[in-house]
């Protein structure tokens, strides 16, 4: 079985990307990794060229700033990284720049893959996900958060990144047929200090509208607001080993009383249904096969 691994990634640095932390972790797992470094403003391609010469293999890319609809430029990042994969791997490990995968998942993960690499049913493998926010002792609590989405998928040309390369679809706009893993995928992406966090508040929604629509609707600050949130919990577990020299480093302070909770009661129900195994309007890019 042969594993190669993929991401796009474009202004880590500036845009504080744990990019790196989450190459690392899946790295053990991988032949071979394949980076799309976009054309960046700051040193993210100085970035990824000192992390494994023996394995990454990275394209420079132009992003087309043009493609403005739905995140759409993200997708077409993560296409080009796939395509460049070449046809000797069975499997294509996808990570974003702001997502790690624990240590202790890693014996799971690859013992799921030897087991379906030649199950012509299954096309990828579905993760459970964990959002950290505000800073790393907190995690999204709320229905809002999406809770799986497709990492692993076989090495087929047919496949291809979906909307804004959340999740992925076949053919002609079908969902993948996946398997649940029992692995969690942490979401980092709402950890940056304030002031960074405001900056991707305000440049990012460019990727997914035009320049009214952001004019209209995206709010000028110094720094971001992590109060507005509904709901949170305590996570007291540990973090991925490659992760605890970048926690140590924090230089913010985030307090949250977790006690505050403003859950919509439609999203309260929706959360006790789970409880149940019912998934009443939870988007779900995918089809589970039952084994």
């Amino acid at each position: 079985m042969k594993v190669c691994g993929f991401t796009f990634i474009r202004n880590a640095i500036k845009y504080d990307y744990p990019v790196k932390e989450a190459i690392l972790s899946i790295l053990p797992l991988c032949d071979k990794f394949v980076v799309a470094v976009g054309n960046s403003e700051d040193e993210t391609l100085e970035l990824i060229k000192q992390i494994d010469t023996e394995k990454i293999i990275i394209i420079e890319t132009i992003w087309d700033d043009s493609l403005r609809e739905g995140g759409r430029v993200l997708a077409v990042e993560t296409d080009k990284a796939f395509q460049h994969i070449d046809s000797s791997f069975d499997w294509c490990f996808y990570i974003q720049g702001d997502e790690v995968v624990h240590e202790k998942y890693l014996p799971v993960i690859e013992k799921t893959m030897l087991e379906n690499v030649n199950n012509a049913k299954i096309d990828g493998l579905l993760f459970n996900y964990l959002h950290f926010y505000g800073s790393y002792d907190y995690v999204g609590e709320s229905y809002s958060w999406y809770r799986n989405e497709i990492r692993i998928i076989k090495n087929n040309k047919k496949i291809y990144a979906y909307r804004d390369a959340q999740g992925f679809r076949i053919n002609d706009n079908e969902k993948l047929n996946v398997i649940p893993i029992s692995a969690y995928i942490y979401h980092y992406g709402w950890v940056k200090d304030p002031k960074t966090m405001q900056k991707k508040q305000e440049d990012f929604p460019k990727l997914w509208h035009d320049d009214t629509w952001v004019k209209k609707n995206v709010r000028k600050a110094e720094e971001f607001d992590y109060f507005g949130i509904d709901s949170l919990r305590k996570f007291t577990e540990t973090h991925p080993n490659v992760m605890l020299d970048r926690i140590k480093e924090k230089n913010w302070i985030f307090d949250y009383d977790i006690s505050r909770n403003r859950t919509k009661f439609k999203d309260k129900f929706k959360a006790f249904c789970l409880i149940f195994n019912l998934h009443l309007g939870q988007y779900r890019n995918f089809k589970i096969v039952k084994k």
